[in-house]
């Protein structure tokens, strides 16, 4: 971005939530609310006027909702847009479906009058700062070659869970640990949409909210042919199974007997973040140790370069997604230009990619064995 202010649309019913975010922005330096829609069908007139650098939208709005103003405004002007939904399992649901339409982001809002009204709009400013300059043409050109690619996949190779397949034992004391942010969730369906077993246990930080990542999870497993589900204190990380952090808690793995289990705490944000994929990827790394691969994505900030830093010391080896397909080259970037990387990939060719990483580690392991 230029020296300019950032221009914000600010479209929702609500006058208050209008009010709130105006007043909140106007307390930062470099950002403005130009206008204001309290629905979708007022929003594109207004668009027009005054050429937003990023819209906030809200999901449920009379005459046009938040998916129907999405689509007319991303089809008027490939505008970064960023969701303001409600802390609900309808929410969750209606926002996942958004960020898979080319929504670049979102933000939860808690009730009307919640002591974490200010911690929202805090976020929500970061994310307008993060998100205003991105190439949402190229972000939508990616999630579209991800759309037709799934097609293909699915008139090809029906879907179909294989978790009963034969397990290399080899496999159940190795382990992907995956760090994404701000384009996640689609990247994320993507991926799990193309990785076939046998894979080692996996698990996921993706920054979301509590009441987020459970219908996540649910999502991600109806589309893959392993089995993911939010994780839980105490479960058991087995092979061919995906453990997604929670909202609000920090994820991390502990030798338990001759397994590894997962613990799910409270405590600091870590990183700017609970979940933390710091933590998370620390904790992998000395369960693991150099059977660990590690996977940093697309992402806004920091987390997780410092966990890749970890399992590379561990003696593990660690994936960044390249800039071209990523919707957010941050976290993936940092990884990358301070040497927490090995290798870039392509989100096309991810799961090619992390297929031979496990069959190094596999042959590695074998070969080491008495």
């Amino acid at each position: 971005m230029s020296t300019q202010s950032i221009r914000v649309l600010v479209v929702d019913d609500s006058v208050l939530i209008r009010e709130m975010i105006k007043d909140r922005i106007a307390e930062t330096p470099g950002m403005e609310v130009v206008g204001t829609a309290c629905n979708g069908e007022l929003a594109l007139p207004a668009l027009d006027r005054f050429h937003a650098d990023v819209v906030t939208l809200d999901i449920q709005m009379p005459k046009m909702d938040g998916l129907e103003a999405l689509a007319a405004i991303l089809d008027r002007q490939p505008v970064p847009v960023i969701m303001v939904s409600a802390l609900t399992q309808r929410g969750a649901d209606t926002t996942l479906d958004a960020l898979d339409r080319g929504a670049m982001d979102y933000v939860a809002k808690p009730e009307v009058g919640s002591p974490d009204a200010r911690q929202w709009l805090d976020e929500l400013v970061r994310k307008i700062q993060s998100v205003a300059g991105a190439d949402v043409a190229h972000v939508l050109k990616i999630r579209e070659e991800r759309k037709e690619r799934r097609q293909q996949r699915r008139q090809q190779e029906p879907l179909g869970k294989q978790i009963s397949q034969v397990i290399p034992a080899a496999l159940a004391d190795k382990c992907i640990a995956i760090a994404i942010s701000t384009g996640g969730p689609p990247a994320l369906a993507g991926l799990f949409e193309t990785l076939r077993p046998p894979m080692p246990p996996i698990v996921v930080v993706q920054h979301m909210p509590a009441q987020f990542t459970k219908s996540f999870a649910w999502r991600l497993d109806s589309l893959s042919s392993l089995s993911v589900k939010e994780a839980e204190d105490g479960d058991l990380l087995r092979p061919n199974h995906v453990l997604i952090a929670p909202g609000g808690k920090h994820l991390q793995l502990r030798r338990h007997g001759d397994g590894v289990k997962a613990r799910v705490s409270d405590g600091p944000p870590v990183s700017s973040h609970k979940p933390s994929a710091d933590v998370m990827m620390r904790s992998a790394s000395e369960a693991f140790g150099p059977d660990c691969l590690g996977i940093i994505m697309t992402g806004m900030g920091r987390d997780g370069s410092d966990g890749c830093r970890d399992i590379r010391q561990a003696g593990g080896y660690v994936l960044g997604q390249d800039q071209a397909s990523s919707d957010v080259y941050g976290m993936n970037r940092v990884a990358q230009i301070e040497g927490n990387v090995d290798r870039q990939f392509s989100l096309s060719k991810a799961a090619g990619t992390i297929a031979v990483q496990i069959k190094r580690l596999w042959k590695a392991s074998c070969a080491a064995a008495p």
